[in-house]
């Protein structure tokens, strides 16, 4: 089987030719037959010996919606065992509700902390069932959305204005948010986990106040 490799860690573009036991059923585009998304993914993903490289790229084809944790999966159950171990790892977080390389990495600081699970990705709406956001964690109990937000994406006045409208629907519903940048999770983890305590004990607090 052909594998494009990674043109980051040799300088340079070739294939590697692969035998295979498991000849794909080809999907062809523009008269190419190419291996499925799932079989090309994990194919790449076996090679890579780096978690950060293999997170980018399972997150990368699922957030887009090419391709399912389920079929991935799969093709780890019936494929070759060689060289899985780091995305079968990448895996159990995205079937947790990671869409991206940073809520993998939010994952690993709420790990550090002992709160609750939260719900990951979960859309949130008010009584009258009007949507208020879809936050990166929820924790329920304290009623506390927590948001990976990035300069990025605040760099444009419009999702600017986007995040401020989504804070004052947080506001409304009586949430509290915690922000952080996704740098922060790798840079500081220790230090995030430790706001993320004290936030979740504040919101706590805060809702035992109002009851």
């Amino acid at each position: 089987m052909l594998v494009p490799e990674d043109r980051r860690l040799h300088g340079s573009d070739y294939l590697v030719v692969e035998r295979t036991k498991r000849l794909p059923e080809p999907v062809v585009r523009d008269d190419v037959p190419l291996a499925p998304l799932a079989r090309a993914v994990l194919d790449a993903c076996r090679r890579f010996k780096s978690h950060d490289l293999a997170r980018a790229l399972i997150t990368e084809a699922v957030q887009r919606g090419r391709v399912s944790p389920h079929w991935l999966r799969h093709e780890l159950e019936t494929g070759s065992k060689r060289g899985t171990a780091i995305p079968r790892e990448v895996l159990k977080d995205v079937a947790t509700g990671a869409r991206s390389v940073a809520e993998i990495d939010a994952m690993r600081v709420w790990e550090r902390t002992g709160l609750p699970s939260p719900v990951w990705n979960a859309p949130l709406r008010n009584v009258d069932g009007e949507y208020i956001a879809t936050p990166d964690a929820w924790f329920a109990e304290a009623r506390l959305a927590w948001e990976i937000d990035s300069y990025e994406f605040h760099f444009q006045k419009d999702d600017y204005a986007k995040t401020l409208s989504r804070n004052a629907r947080y506001a409304a519903a009586g949430i509290v948010v915690m922000q952080t940048l996704p740098t922060r999770l790798r840079d500081t983890p220790e230090e995030v986990a430790k706001e993320l305590e004290a936030a979740h004990a504040a919101a706590a607090n805060r809702r035992e106040r109002r009851v």
